[in-house]
């Protein structure tokens, strides 16, 4: 599911809320989410999961077609846990069809 799927199936549960405030209010949350990581804070959602920022270390690497050793700078990157009720949710007999 892409983003704008997400948007008309919420409009589509919602009749009362017009699809483009649907947009507004998915892209408020995911640039909330956004700027919350960018502090380095963490981003808890009970049931659904929690987004963080994982720092990953200097490092040297290897160009994997020339075999050359790179070096590769230090970057935060972002990390997601799923929570229990959603880990239980989907070892529970919910379809895994590739809708």
């Amino acid at each position: 599911m892409i983003k704008s799927e997400l948007v008309q199936h919420i409009a589509e549960q919602n009749p009362h809320l017009y699809q483009r405030d649907v947009e507004n209010i998915v892209n408020a949350i995911l640039d909330e989410i956004t700027e919350a990581l960018m502090r380095g804070d963490r981003v808890e959602l009970r049931g659904f999961g929690a987004f963080s920022v994982k720092n990953r270390p200097a490092r040297v690497g290897r160009n994997p077609r020339t075999g050359q050793k790179v070096e590769v700078e230090e970057k935060f990157v972002p990390f997601f846990k799923t929570g229990k009720e959603m880990r239980v949710r989907l070892n529970d007999g919910v379809d895994h069809g590739d809708d």
